[in-house]
């Protein structure tokens, strides 16, 4: 039951605001004096459903006896309503699992991972009520594992890392070491792995380089996505033998391919078109002929 001196403690402040700036300044902070105040509502009640959810969230028990919910986010870009969210996820875990929460950011990008583990202060700039600090894993600090013995010890870590450094110069030597290591592991501990880092390297140029180590070390394995990145990598097989076979065609019977023409040819990643040209090769009298529109 909220009782008198409840009351008074706060309302007080209702009717003398000012007041704050004479406490802060007694707490040996010493905030200036209001230019002007705003009642607002005190009820902090969500009136509409507004839908907020973490990534990943998890309640982890330690060896060492403590206990702690881990919320995890995946940030691919900075983003300056992050911060408010992240605080609001902590702020709420503490609540509602009455356990210390943990944030972890993970990043792809080096910039958005720096940016992501700043300290971020929250209240007035004299004195933040709270201050967010994530703990973030990007490439600038998850480990570069192209060594398989490595990957071995830790399959788990050399996954993350893999997919953290996805833009690093030497992500070919990465995910070759995971895909050595997969040749003697078992299925079911396999199949995860493919399908992570196959998400992990999206449309980064790195994800060819997967699909074609999954095609080539790993063509025992039979999962789905197995399978479509095999099924990926024979498409672009046979577009860049048909490409081949068009030049060769026209070479054979003496028409000169020019670099502009041949540069047309092996772009082209439409099996149809490349069929259709294929097929004018057989006959034509120049290169262009093949291009023409009928």
């Amino acid at each position: 039951m909220v009782n008198s001196s409840h009351e008074a403690m706060h309302r007080v402040f209702q009717y003398h605001p000012e007041l704050f700036s004479r406490v802060s300044e007694v707490l040996g902070i010493g905030f200036a004096p209001p230019t002007s105040v705003t009642p607002l509502p005190t009820d902090l009640t969500e009136t509409r459903p507004i839908e907020r959810r973490v990534d990943t969230l998890l309640r982890i028990d330690s060896e060492d006896g403590e206990s702690f919910v881990l919320a995890i986010e995946a940030q691919g870009k900075k983003d300056p309503a992050k911060p408010a969210s992240w605080a609001y996820y902590v702020s709420y875990l503490h609540t509602k699992y009455q356990l210390p929460p943990m944030l972890l950011v993970v990043c792809q990008d080096r910039a958005t991972a720096e940016w992501a583990a700043r300290p971020i202060p929250i209240g007035p700039r004299k004195w933040p009520v709270l201050t967010l600090l994530p703990l973030v894993a990007g490439p600038h600090n998850m480990p570069v594992i192209t060594n398989p013995a490595e990957a071995r010890k830790d399959l788990a870590l050399a996954t993350l890392a893999a997919i953290t450094h996805a833009k690093n110069p030497d992500i070919g030597a990465i995910l070759k070491a995971v895909s050595t290591v997969l040749r003697d592991t078992p299925r079911n501990l396999a199949d995860p792995v493919i399908e992570l880092i196959a998400q992990g390297m999206g449309k980064h140029p790195a994800a060819e380089i997967w699909r074609k180590l999954v095609a080539v070390d790993l063509s025992f394995y039979k999962s789905p996505l197995s399978e479509e990145l095999r099924d990926e990598g024979r498409v672009e097989g046979r577009v860049e033998g048909r490409a081949e076979d068009i030049v060769l065609v026209l070479e054979q019977r003496g028409i000169e391919v020019t670099d502009e023409a041949r540069e047309r040819i092996t772009g082209c990643d439409d099996a149809e078109i490349l069929r259709q040209w294929l097929i004018r090769a057989i006959t034509a009298s120049s290169t262009e002929e093949i291009f023409e529109i009928e």
